[in-house]
């Protein structure tokens, strides 16, 4: 016989009952079902990635040395130039006449020592002797007049006159040695002619460097990065005239953020790809690490060597680089979401015979994804994920699958 409706009504609310306290006595002998991760085996890579510029090491800036008008520029941007080469010329005439002026004032005085060497020196010498033949003639004739004098042949008079010749003799053969001297190696007019020789060579050396300096030659190979005059163009000492790029190894340069600073080592390698061409990778490798922190961005410099650059690889270009500061193929792995504490204090809740235990573990390395567990759990263990915030160490737990 057919259950009226209100048996039915009554008969269905008695099985919901019997199912919830069912449920509920689950629950609470088998505990709350939870979302868990497993602890798996396989391999895992650690990178930095930041963005960078392309840098030439030893950029170098081309300025000028003195004041003037930009007669030639021999160079475009972007060209390369070879040890030698001519990039760029000022207006000389006026350091060509300086430096000729400069070269005929080193002749004259070249000359003049010249002549001291050659012709003065001589000639004071012969001067010497003619006035020591003077003196000596001027001593003999006194002493005869003084004789005659004496025996009254002569008047006092002459003798007088003997006398006053031989002081004059005397005279003029003092004179010749002091001439003589100061015009011999060593005298005051020789070191003065010296010296004159040396500061002319002096002067004409420095007329020549100003003369060089308005022509500006490439030091070593390189391209041209900018060009910053033209022809016409007025400039004035320290003027930055044109930018190079020696050849060389090329750098990149980027600041990575300090608090992957302990990741970081020499040698590294890292894959690059240039914005402009996203599509197109190159190697590179850490060969620089800045000693110092910069308290403003919170960054530390590195410099990764490209070994061999592409040829689109312009400098400035921004970079995207992928370092790599940490592999194993044979980690134990746990997804990131499992992990919960604080750097020191790493721990997982861990279902283990049905409850959620506290296990501290051991970190390692790490990726976007997955964390590398080096101590503190076993493959294929569940562990509750750190979005169960309901769930605390020695509750009981089901896995839900």
């Amino acid at each position: 016989m057919p259950l009226r409706r209100p048996h039915r009504l009554l008969l269905i609310t008695l099985l919901l009952v019997l199912l919830a306290l069912l449920a509920f006595g689950m629950t609470r002998l088998f505990g709350p079902q939870v979302r868990t991760l497993t602890v798996v085996e396989g391999a895992i890579r650690q990178a930095v990635v930041a963005s960078g510029k392309v840098r030439s090491p030893q950029r170098s800036e081309l300025a000028a040395q003195i004041s003037g008008q930009v007669r030639t520029v021999n160079v475009v941007e972007g060209q390369a130039i070879t040890p030698g080469e001519l990039l760029l010329t000022l207006d000389d005439r006026e350091l060509q006449a300086a430096q000729a002026q400069a070269a005929a004032q080193l002749a004259q005085a070249e000359l003049r020592l010249q002549q001291l060497q050659q012709l003065v020196e001589p000639l004071n010498q012969e001067s010497r002797r003619q006035a020591e033949a003077t003196l000596t003639q001027a001593k003999l004739q006194y002493q005869r007049v003084e004789a005659l004098v004496a025996r009254g042949f002569y008047s006092p008079n002459q003798l007088d006159d003997a006398r006053r010749a031989l002081t004059v003799a005397e005279s003029q053969f003092a004179a010749s040695r002091l001439q003589a001297g100061s015009n011999a190696r060593g005298g005051s007019d020789y070191r003065l002619a010296q010296n004159a020789v040396t500061q002319a060579r002096a002067n004409l050396a420095l007329a020549e460097a100003r003369l060089a300096y308005a022509t500006l030659v490439a030091l070593r190979a390189g391209t041209i990065l900018n060009r910053l005059v033209e022809p016409g163009d007025s400039v004035q000492p320290g003027k930055v005239l044109l930018t190079l790029s020696p050849a060389g190894n090329t750098e990149l340069v980027v600041q990575i953020d300090e608090k992957n600073l302990r990741w970081l080592a020499l040698g590294q390698s890292a894959q690059v790809s240039a914005d402009a061409w996203p599509d197109r990778n190159f190697p590179a490798q850490i060969n620089y690490i800045g000693p110092a922190v910069d308290p403003l961005r919170g960054s530390v410099e590195v410099r990764l060597l490209v070994p061999q650059p592409p040829a689109y690889l312009k400098e400035d270009m921004t970079v995207s680089i992928d370092i790599t500061t940490g592999t194993n193929d044979k980690a134990l792995l746990l997804p990131l979401e499992g992990v919960r504490g604080t750097p020191g204090d790493y721990w997982v809740l861990v279902i283990r015979d049905g409850v959620a235990m506290r296990q501290s573990v051991q970190l390692g390395l790490r990726n976007a994804a997955q964390q590398e567990i080096l101590d503190g759990l076993a493959t294929g263990e569940l562990v509750v994920a750190s979005s169960e915030t309901s769930v605390a160490a020695g509750d009981r737990v089901r896995a839900r699958h």
